[in-house]
């Protein structure tokens, strides 16, 4: 009757460690392959997984999380810390709560894990954050894509929408760009056809490959011109509709401006556009659409970065310096006031030849010229994590051509600088800006 006993109180004690085991495994994010059945079938629970879970795979760019308040952006594998894989997220910072990563394994079932949640720091004041949520797995998963759950008991784990996991080999050496632009983000009614081609076609003379753009809504010629360039093959588009599921600043500042996210979710797409292109380009620029990053004592971006990587070869940050072209001040021969231009929409660079000068006593916003693989997450202005060093470019060096509203109104003609770089190019660009407005129908 005592070993009876003893032998049931085992079994019992056996049991309870169990369940107390997996808890202490889940709550620590530690790997469990749970669930297999539900992928497969009863004739054949192995089933292939990955065809199962492609079933429920989206290439949207924003994907709800279900049951809360957060979103999901895209899935990709960081080779640099032992292949977590980092989804980049925007998160209500006030509800931030336990996620689980769920991956769907290749021949295991599911592998659930705790997410870390890592909240970027500029979120400006406002209520929504990207944030980066790492997710460990292990190489028997073999994972090809992830989600995100509030709970890692979920019983409707194969009706869930997984991303694709991107980024998962790595070609250090074997980049299919040199140069990427990435360009965010594109919103309201904003046509500015004019400036947006003679900038594309200006860095294509300084040797841009390639410009991604995040849109949420443009004027209807640009969007002729953004799908004549997509044809082409110098512009990938990424559709952004963050307007339909948040309410969007059109601003930066959080008590001027309002709104759940910084300016139309400027930051969770600059992240994106790091990892999306991390083994695709080996240098990438993060500029606004209006603003070019030129070379002022080299022919091409290729040439000064040889330069400026050889003088400074841990360095994977350069940070460029801004300069101010009202546009409100014209040149006075008119030598680019051409007529085939008169009836385009936007602005003529070319016309703008003067230069606001650099206040010492000003922050002077910077953008910059990125090696991917060293940048771990980034803000507008300067990273906010990354491997390596940071240099600030001399301006003399190499600065951003920014023709806008002025920021120095009150200066007169004389008080600014003569700056015609850009006129360096015109033999080419003008013959270049003509052919793209022809093919684009801008010109009918």
């Amino acid at each position: 009757m005592e070993k009876t006993c003893f032998t049931k109180y085992f079994f019992l004690s056996l049991i309870l460690f169990v369940v107390m085991w997996i808890v202490y495994n889940i709550a620590l994010g530690r790997n469990m392959a749970i669930y297999p059945h539900l992928w497969g079938n009863k004739l054949n629970p192995t089933a292939d997984l990955t065809n199962q879970c492609a079933k429920n795979l989206t290439e949207q760019n924003i994907t709800p999380i279900k049951d809360t308040k957060h979103f999901l952006v895209s899935a990709y594998k960081d080779h640099r810390i032992n292949g977590t894989i980092r989804i980049i997220s925007i998160i209500k910072r006030d509800d931030v709560r336990t996620l689980y990563c769920i991956f769907g394994c290749a021949q295991h079932g599911y592998l659930v894990t705790a997410a870390e949640v890592n909240i970027h720091r500029d979120h400006f004041g406002f209520p929504y954050q990207t944030t980066d949520l790492l997710c460990k797995t292990e190489p028997k998963c073999d994972a090809a894509n992830v989600t995100i759950s509030n709970s890692p008991y979920t019983s409707d784990i194969p009706d869930m929408i997984f991303l694709p996991i991107r980024n998962r080999e790595t070609k250090e050496h074997n980049f299919k760009h040199n140069f990427t632009v990435c360009i965010s983000n594109l919103f309201g009614t904003y046509n500015n056809v004019l400036q947006f081609v003679q900038t594309i076609e200006v860095y294509k003379l300084l040797g841009i490959q390639k410009v991604v753009i995040y849109n949420t809504s443009c004027g209807p010629d640009l969007d002729k011109v953004l799908q004549f360039y997509r044809e082409e093959g110098t512009l990938e588009i990424h559709q952004w509709p963050i307007g339909q599921f948040l309410n969007p600043s059109k601003g930066w500042q959080f008590q001027r401006d309002k709104g759940d996210l910084h300016y139309y979710g400027q930051l969770t797409t600059l992240n994106d556009c790091i990892y999306r292109n991390m083994y695709r380009s080996k240098y990438l620029l993060l500029n606004d659409i209006d603003e070019i990053i030129v070379p002022y004592q080299h022919a091409t971006l290729e040439i000064l970065l040889e330069d400026l990587q050889r003088q400074n070869p841990t360095v994977g940050v350069f940070l460029i310096e801004n300069r101010i072209f009202p546009k409100t001040v014209f040149d006075d021969m008119g030598r680019f006031n051409l007529t085939q231009w008169k009836n385009v929409p936007g602005i003529n660079i070319l016309e703008h030849i003067y230069q606001e000068p650099d206040r010492k006593d000003v922050y002077n916003p910077t953008k910059m010229i990125i090696n991917p693989r060293q940048v771990v997450q980034t803000s507008v202005h300067s990273v906010l994590k990354n491997y390596g060093g940071t240099l600030t470019v001399p301006p003399d060096v190499c600065r951003i051509v920014h023709v806008r509203v002025p920021l120095q109104g009150n200066l007169t003609k004389e008080q600014l600088i003569v700056d015609k770089k850009l006129w360096e190019y015109q033999k080419d660009l003008v013959q270049n800006v003509d052919s793209v407005l022809n093919k684009s129908g801008i010109y009918d």
